[in-house]
C-alpha cells in the first residue's frame, strides 16, 4: 500500500503539487493522468523517494519513504524513467542484471538464479533477442522495453513507470499493458497518456489537474466526458467501451 499525506511540492514559487491526498491499494494497477505539466513525473519521484515533498509524507508498506536505506528503499521500489540514458555500453543482459544489484552484498558475483530471473524477463517483455546489443545498436523502444525488463528482475512489490509505452509500436504496447495487468502481486503505478489503454487494462486512476488531485478511483468512473474536458480541454464521448473525442 502506498500513502500519500499532504504532498506538496514548490519549485520557488511556482507549486507543481498541491495537497495530493490518496492511498493506492495493493496490487492494483493505477494510471496516473493528466496534461503535460500537471505533475505527474514530480508525483512519481516523490513516491521513488528521488525528491522530497516540500510538504506532506509518503509512505509505503506504512513506513516513510525517508525511514528507508538506498538498499532497503531498491527492494521495495523499481522506477521506469521517461527518458533513459544511453551513455553507457552495457549489453542489454548486463542492463538487466543491475536490476539484481539490492539482493547482492558487497563483492558478490550473481547467482544462476539472478540469471535465471532476468531471462525470464527479457523473454516477457521481448528482448530476449537483443540480450547482446549495445544501446547504439537498439531503437528507443527496444532499449525502453530493455530498461521494462530492469524493473521487473528487480522483483519489487511496487514498481512506478513513468510513460513506459510511449515510445512502443501498438504490438508492443499492448504486450507491456499485458503483462502489467498480470502482475497481481505488484503495487504499479503508470503514467500514461493514452486513455484507452488506461481504460482498457488499469483499475484505478489517479487524474491530476492544474497540481492537484481532480480524482482517485476506478478508470471507467474518472474517465467522464466531463473530467476529459475539464483536465484535458477536449470534448470526448464513450462508445462501446472507447473514448472518441470531436475534432
Amino acid at each position: 500500500m502506498i500513502g500519500l499525506q499532504h504532498i506538496t511540492v514548490r519549485y520557488g514559487k511556482r507549486e507543481i503539487l498541491s495537497d495530493i491526498n490518496a492511498t493506492v491499494a495493493e496490487g492494483r494497477l493505477t494510471a496516473v493522468m493528466g496534461p503535460n505539466g500537471c505533475g505527474k513525473t514530480t508525483l512519481l519521484r516523490c513516491i521513488g523517494g528521488l525528491l522530497e515533498p516540500t510538504e506532506g509524507r509518503v509512505e509505503i508498506g506504512g513506513r516513510a519513504v525517508g525511514d528507508y536505506s538506498a538498499r532497503a528503499l531498491a527492494q521495495q521500489v523499481a522506477f521506469v524513467r521517461q527518458h533513459q540514458q544511453t551513455d553507457f555500453e552495457f549489453s542489454a543482459f548486463e542492463t538487466v542484471l543491475m536490476g539484481r544489484n539490492p539482493y547482492q552484498r558487497h563483492l558478490q558475483n550473481e547467482s544462476h538464479e539472478d540469471w535465471d530471473i532476468v531471462e525470464r524477463c527479457m523473454r516477457q517483455t521481448g528482448t530476449w533477442e537483443l540480450r547482446f546489443a549495445r544501446p547504439a545498436e537498439m531503437s528507443g523502444g527496444e532499449l525502453q522495453r530493455v530498461m521494462i525488463a530492469r524493473a521487473l528482475a528487480q522483483q519489487t512489490p511496487v514498481l512506478l513507470m513513468d510513460e513506459p509505452v510511449s515510445n512502443l509500436d501498438i504490438a508492443h504496447q499492448r504486450d507491456i499493458m499485458r503483462l502489467l495487468r498480470q502482475s497481481v502481486d505488484k503495487t504499479i503505478l503508470i503514467v500514461l497518456h493514452d486513455l484507452n489503454l488506461a481504460l482498457q487494462f488499469c483499475d484505478d486512476l489517479l487524474l491530476l489537474h492544474q497540481g492537484g488531485l481532480l480524482y482517485h478511483g476506478g478508470v471507467a468512473e474518472g474517465l467522464t466526458p466531463e473530467n476529459i474536458s475539464r483536465v484535458y480541454g477536449v470534448e470526448a464521448h464513450l462508445t462501446e467501451g472507447r473514448i472518441l473525442f470531436d475534432y
